[in-house]
């Protein structure tokens, strides 16, 4: 009967060149155990018998085998989902999500792909140390601890698990037997490392530490590929292969996740600027209201102005000489006036009937001119004969005060306004002149042109007017003065002309010195 060495001596002996073989030990070990040992033979009869159905069923398997592996992917890419949604929170960022993402799903990969290799220790005929089995195993179980932290947001402590868990365990799986072509993995860990890891420092580390590791595996130990790709060729090409996958995979994931990460920012920056547009049409908006808020606010007050400004004119102006002309008439009803006395106080009526008009007159045009909507109707008017017409209408008032009119006209000048509004300023400015002109006094109308301009002067002898008085009229206040013989001034005649040029493109401008005259012109556009 053989000793027990010589038993150990003749299997190693007999087992297959690529078996993960170690050296004879003189006793058997209880951590190493042969799969082909534990196998009865029952099973390679059963075997034998799924090889023949599988090649008599071939075509159904291959179906079946298709479609559950279809849904099987379906499931998988549901499932994934699901976490993405379940686990990730909008506290860690867009950014960090996609991350840890793509995290999740290679830690998935990873873990479907290293249980492939526990299940092929299984059913393979070569013997493997049973401590390197259970080291075999950790890497999987590092994925789902992975998934756990992630699941539990331990960020943080999820990527060192990985990064430095799984470099270990890859290292130690290996130690113990020959490389399979790891340095691939410490290849994989230091690029993701790059795109995982934020701080320099942590990125440093980890590829320091895969460099260790593989430098100690290949080098320290002498764990050379070669003898790997010698020894065992399909562990071998399986890893390579595992990596090379995991790395493309890894790569298609970034470059997906970049792309969709810079869709959305781009997705966002249209947002932005569509909301940045929105702002700006809102800003445009309220500043168009604001500006027609304070127009319609200078409107009211002007408004609230000219009310105070006609009852004050309705009150005192017009009640003074309708009451003078009511006593007047009272006085004739009850026959305390002779026809003589009558006859005295017919001049004084009449410039009261004078003034009620002029007034009257003054207050329609102003009221229409100050009403919502009061268009202007500009048209072609010919200078000369408007102002011949409406010296003539004048001509009465200035005769009774021995006034002279002189009136040097260019003709064939034409002015393009409103002719209703210029027929009111010429005659209200005549009125003025010949209201504030003294007995034999003069009154002189002239016009004047360039390309663009029609000039019309109004110039007279009269009384003059002092700094107050001009400040009143070019600051459209309201006030009224008499006359050289007691007329009384209307106070809306210069605000009328002020009003009705500016609202023609013209312009009042007023000279005047106390006890030399006024000069009053406007400049019209040219037609």
């Amino acid at each position: 009967m053989k000793s027990h060495s010589q038993k150990s001596i003749l299997y190693h002996r007999h087992a297959k060149p690529g078996a993960f073989n170690k050296p004879a030990l003189e006793t058997d070990s209880p951590a190493e155990f042969n799969s082909e040992d534990l196998t009865p033979h029952f099973f390679i009869t059963i075997k034998n018998l799924l090889q023949d159905t599988l090649v008599k069923y071939f075509h159904s398997i291959r179906t079946v085998v298709l479609n559950f592996s279809t849904a099987l992917l379906d499931d998988t890419y549901a499932f994934v989902q699901r976490y993405k949604q379940t686990v990730f929170t909008a506290s860690a960022g867009d950014y960090e999500n996609r991350k840890l993402g793509i995290l999740s799903q290679l830690n998935l990969l990873q873990l479907l792909i290293g249980l492939l290799i526990p299940i092929s220790i299984v059913f393979s005929r070569q013997s493997v140390a049973f401590l390197s089995a259970i080291i075999f195993m950790f890497p999987p179980l590092i994925n789902l601890l992975v998934l756990y932290l992630i699941s539990k947001q331990k960020h943080t402590v999820a990527m060192i698990a990985y990064f430095a868990l799984y470099p270990f365990f890859t290292n130690l799986s290996y130690i113990d037997s020959a490389n399979l072509g790891t340095e691939l993995f410490f290849i994989l860990y230091s690029i993701l490392s790059v795109f995982f890891l934020q701080e320099r420092m942590h990125i440093i580390c980890c590829i320091g530490f895969n460099m260790i590791n593989y430098l100690m595996l290949v080098v320290m130990l002498n764990k050379t590929p070669a003898a790997g790709a010698d020894n065992h060729f399909f562990f071998f090409l399986l890893n390579h292969l595992l990596a090379i996958i995991i790395i493309f995979y890894s790569l298609y994931l970034l470059k997906k996740e970049n792309a969709g990460y810079q869709s959305a920012i781009l997705e966002k920056g249209d947002e932005l600027q569509c909301i940045n547009e929105e702002v700006r049409k809102q800003k445009e908006e309220i500043a168009a209201k604001a500006n027609q808020l304070e127009k319609q606010t200078i409107q009211l007050n002007e408004i609230d102005a000219f009310k105070n400004r006609l009852f004050s004119i309705v009150s005192h102006d017009l009640r003074g000489p309708l009451h003078a002309l009511r006593n007047l008439f009272q006085e004739v009803e009850k026959q305390k006036l002779s026809a003589r006395e009558v006859k005295e106080l017919v001049p004084e009526v009449l410039k009261d009937l004078n003034y009620a008009t002029e007034l009257t007159d003054n207050l329609l045009n102003w009221a229409k001119s100050q009403m919502t909507g009061a268009m202007v109707t500009p048209q072609v008017i010919k200078v000369s004969p408007m102002i011949t017409e409406i010296v003539k209408l004048i001509r009465l008032q200035a005769e009774l005060k021995e006034i002279k009119i002189d009136c040097e006209l260019k003709d064939d000048l034409s002015i393009y306004a409103d002719s209703d509004m210029i027929r009111l300023v010429i005659r209200n400015l005549l009125s003025n002149a010949i209201k504030f002109t003294p007995s034999g006094g003069t009154v002189s109308v002239f016009t004047d042109a360039t390309a663009e301009n029609v000039e019309i002067i109004v110039k007279d002898t009269g009384e003059g007017m002092d700094g107050t008085t001009l400040e009143k009229i070019r600051s459209n206040s309201y006030y009224t003065t008499q006359g050289t013989a007691g007329e009384m001034g209307t106070g809306l005649g210069l605000m009328l002309c002020s009003d009705f040029l500016r609202k023609n493109k013209g312009l009042l401008h007023i000279e005047s010195t106390k006890g030399k005259g006024s000069i009053f012109s406007f400049i019209l556009p040219a037609a």
